[in-house]
């Protein structure tokens, strides 16, 4: 009797565990199908700049490499946090992907204290795409051709020097920072409203230097309109093997502008692992190493932890910096 009443219960639990042996291999089969529909990387600026520049190299090289349509979608608005809101709340499987920056992963935390996201707790991050060093340029009038003589012509004069940026927290205002911290200055920043009226003020000796993306300034150092005298990399570019780094002259100075893949919290490893191993690929070919010369940048290509940490870092770095100098999202630029 007792058999008897126990057979619908025994039934049940053989239906119950086959049920679950038959999903258990769902997710692991999507995953490793992955993707099996169009991929959208929202990049958190307007289209054209350096960031765009890294989205379409990963959208056309991903897309080649998966046969699957990689799809660039810009969302620009508040120094990228329109954007990377955006990624935080989306679904976490592998089909919304963002460009991660520099400035709204690193500096905006540390200026904004009202953000809608969290740069760590976030995003899944999957590489460190690209490194992109920042050129020291001088308005020729300046009669310092090198780092050290820059720094004793500026102790010298004291009041005579000021430096131009994009705005408040761009990367070249910070890289000015950071300089004037290691190296012991107190060269003046003046903020803009972009790098065009920045760049006007700097070619008529309105502001003395600017740290500037390489592409945005190449074509003045050649015409010799601008001095380039050095780099914000550890070590010098090979395109540019006749600029010195800061750093020969000031141990440890580094300025990057940096590009890297995240995607939002819960994402499945195997998809991060999968899109990290295929952007590695991409990196070493010959086609996308002149796309990434071609923007001043050095390819990358980190693992998900190193890129992790790499933020962390950055976030810290850039946060004493801002602290130091006293930066406000506040000031207001020319």
């Amino acid at each position: 009797m007792s058999k008897r009443t126990n057979m619908p219960t025994r039934r049940l639990v053989v239906a119950a565990t086959l049920s679950l042996v038959a999903l258990a291999p769902i997710g692991a089969m999507a995953q490793a199908n992955y993707p099996s529909k169009p991929v959208t990387i929202i990049v958190p600026f307007p289209p054209g700049g350096g960031n765009d520049v890294v989205a379409r190299l990963l959208s056309q090289g991903l897309g080649k490499k998966f046969n699957q349509r990689f799809i660039v979608q810009n969302v620009a608005g508040a120094n990228g946090s329109v954007g990377l809101n955006m990624l935080a709340r989306a679904e976490p499987d592998g089909y919304t992907l963002g460009v991660a920056a520099a400035g709204p992963m690193a500096v905006n935390p540390n200026l904004y204290s009202d953000l809608p996201y969290d740069p760590v707790k976030d995003f899944e991050p999957i590489a460190n795409v690209v490194n992109t060093p920042l050129l020291l340029v001088l308005n020729p009038k300046v009669k310092a051709n090198t780092i050290p003589e820059l720094i004793a012509e500026a102790k010298a004069n004291p009041d005579k020097f000021s430096y131009g940026s994009p705005g408040i927290g761009n990367s070249g205002h910070l890289a000015g920072e950071l300089f004037n911290s290691m190296a012991g200055l107190k060269i003046v920043h003046v903020p803009y409203s972009g790098n065009g009226p920045a760049m006007t003020d700097l070619l008529g000796g309105q502001v003395q230097m600017l740290w500037s993306s390489i592409p945005s300034v190449l074509p003045h150092v050649q015409q010799g309109a601008l001095k380039g005298i050095a780099i914000g990399s550890a070590q010098r570019l090979p395109a540019l093997a006749n600029i010195p780094t800061v750093a020969e002259t000031v141990p440890g100075y580094e300025a990057y502008s940096w590009v890297g893949l995240i995607a939002p919290k819960g994402t499945p490893r195997p998809i991060i692992d999968k899109l990290n191993a295929a952007i590695k690929e991409l990196l070493s070919t010959p086609e996308a190493i002149a796309t990434v010369e071609k923007i001043g940048a050095i390819p990358v290509a980190s693992t998900p932890d190193e890129f992790r940490e790499y933020i962390k870092a950055e976030i810290k770095k850039w946060g004493d910096v801002i602290r130091d100098a006293k930066i406000t999202a506040e000031n207001e630029a020319k």
